[in-house]
Parts: C-alpha cells; structure tokens; sequence
C-alpha cells in the first residue's frame, strides 16, 4: 500500500508543478505583453493620403422629425443594439425624455445596426415598428456586433455630417449610461466659446492589452504601439459641432480600428485637438456608482446601469429635486 501511494503521488507532483509553471507563465504574459509594442505612438500610421476608407453606406431608418428641422443645441446618439428595447424605453421615459433645458434644444436618438440574426424578420420588424412609432432610431445595414461599434460610430458621424450640421454640440454614448441633461447643457452652456472641444471621461496613457480578455484584447498587426493616444471613453464623449465635421472628414483617411472610443482619439490627434478635461472629477463615472441623491445631481454621466436601476435613479433624483446637499 505504501508503495502505490508514492507511486500515486508522483504524477500528482508532476501535474501540480506543471500547472504551476502554467500559471506564472499566463501570469507574465498578461502582465508584461500589455506593456510591449512601440514605445512611440504616431497616429499618422493609420492615416492614408486619400480617402480609402470612406465608405459612406445608406440609412435604413432615420429620425423623425428631421434635425434640420429642430436645429438642436445638442444632439445625444446613443449606440445600441436591435433588442435593447427595455433600455431604450428606460432612457425614453428617464434622461431623454424632455427635448430641452434651460431654453437649449435637446435631440436625443439611437443608433442601431441590423440584427445578427439576419434571418429574424421579426426582430427587425419590432425595430421598424418602434421607429415608426417613436422616430427616433438611426440604422444603417452592417450587422450589430461588438466588433462592428466602430462602424456604428462612423455612422454617427456620417448622421451627424450630412443631416444635422448646424447642431452645436455632439455626443455619443451608450444604452447602459445615466445621464444628467440639465447638468450636461449647464456644463456645455459654461465653456469657453471653442471649435476644439473634445471632453468627457479622459484616458491616458492606457496600454493597448495583449492578454487573453477577447474583448479588450487588441493584435499588434491592428495596433502596434504601447500606448493609446489619449482619448475620451465612449460611456460618453461629447465634440464640438464643427469638430465633429471634421472629424468625419478626417474618418474617410483613417483606418478604422477595433475600439471606436481609441478610434475617435487617433483621429482627434492628428487633428492635433487636446482633450478638454472637467474641472470637476466627479462629472463622468467610468464605472456605476450607488444611487445618492446629492453625487447624482452633481454628475453628467455614469456608466453601467441596467434599464431599470435607469428608471428608479431617475425617478428618485426628481422627486428629491428639493433636498439640501
């Protein structure tokens, strides 16, 4: 007996030193591999000459009534996806529901793509009929994924270029964030008059990530440098009209890339246009914070709420509008 227990336990020794050795080696690359790439990031590396990359694609749907005949101060595109239903509702009857504060225009509208499903007729006859009924939806036809949001923020700004260009200011964000709109039009109202304004939540700094996260993780043949650029993240961004057109403009020489918020930043910084960041640090929440009443009067955005903690934030931070903070 004693002699089939060590015999037992060899193997065991072995396969434990082996996942050992497995496990600091995963452990290394994860830490390290986000840390290699070119030191230096030039953004003019995916910058083209020509416009090779303008490819303008029809719309599907579009709002109602026209932008241009709304001339809006602010136009909030929110990204989303075929069967957000829930959270576009939630936002409908939350954030998005007045079409203006302190006496600006508000325009509030989704973006969408077509249903991975394409043989769903149904989903996208629900999306067709939502349109119809609100006139709020902008859809152009690549299918809806996660790989394809750089593609739904081209459009956006396509939208934007071609359809309401004399809007002052342009936001994107996304179907999981809250955002205070009288103190977002507050915080525009209150900046320096300027064509270069590119604010939101900053990241810099921020290393390209090598590891095993699919959905982070981004090949060295598709970004070869260290570092992103700085750039603003995409739970909201907000850009000058003007800006904005340019931007579009410079998207047509740009070579898309997997991330749409790194994407905006590259072309941001060849425009060579700073970030505007906040003077107040509690304005944009990369992550969800608890409800309180006062922190959420303060802030413009925060990201990662479910439809319903949207609705019952909402509702709460109205029917305590008196509260002393």
């Amino acid at each position: 007996p004693v002699l089939v227990s060590t015999l037992y336990k060899r193997p065991l020794k072995w396969i434990f030193l082996l996942l050992l050795v497995f496990s600091l080696i995963t452990m290394w690359y994860i830490t390290f591999s986000s840390r290699a790439g070119l030191e230096n990031m030039n953004p003019l590396y995916f910058y083209q000459d020509e416009p090779v990359y303008r490819q303008p694609r029809p719309f599907t749907l579009r709002e109602r009534p026209s932008c241009a005949d709304l001339r809006p101060f602010l136009v909030i595109l929110v990204a989303s996806s075929p069967r957000d239903v829930k959270a576009r509702q939630a936002i409908r009857i939350t954030w998005g529901s007045r079409d203006s504060w302190w006496g600006q225009h508000i325009l509030t509208l989704f973006l969408l793509g077509q249903d991975t499903q394409r043989e769903d007729r149904a989903a996208a006859l629900a999306v067709e009929d939502e349109s119809i009924l609100y006139g709020d939806i902008i859809r152009q036809d690549f299918v809806d994924t996660y790989d394809n949001l750089t593609l739904k923020t081209i459009m956006a700004f396509q939208w934007f270029s071609e359809f309401c260009s004399s809007a002052r200011f342009f936001m994107k964000t996304d179907v999981d964030v809250f955002i205070n709109t009288p103190n977002l039009v507050k915080f525009l109202l209150q900046l320096n008059s300027s064509e270069n304004v590119f604010t939101g939540y900053p990241l810099i700094d921020n290393f390209a990530y090598r590891g095993f996260d699919r959905k982070r993780y981004i090949s060295y043949q598709e970004y070869p440098f260290k570092l992103y650029p700085p750039y603003c993240s995409g739970l909201g961004y907000i850009l000058d009209g003007k800006l904005a057109l340019r931007t579009y403009e410079l998207m047509g020489h740009v070579k898309p890339l997997k991330f749409e918020d790194v994407y905006v930043g590259i072309c941001l910084n060849i425009l060579k246009v700073n970030i505007t960041i906040p003077e107040d640090a509690e304005q944009f929440f990369l992550y969800k914070i608890s409800f309180d009443v006062c922190k959420y009067r303060q802030l413009i955005a925060v990201h990662g709420l479910t439809s319903s903690e949207l609705v019952q934030y909402w509702q709460d931070l109205s029917s305590n509008s008196s509260k002393t903070c």
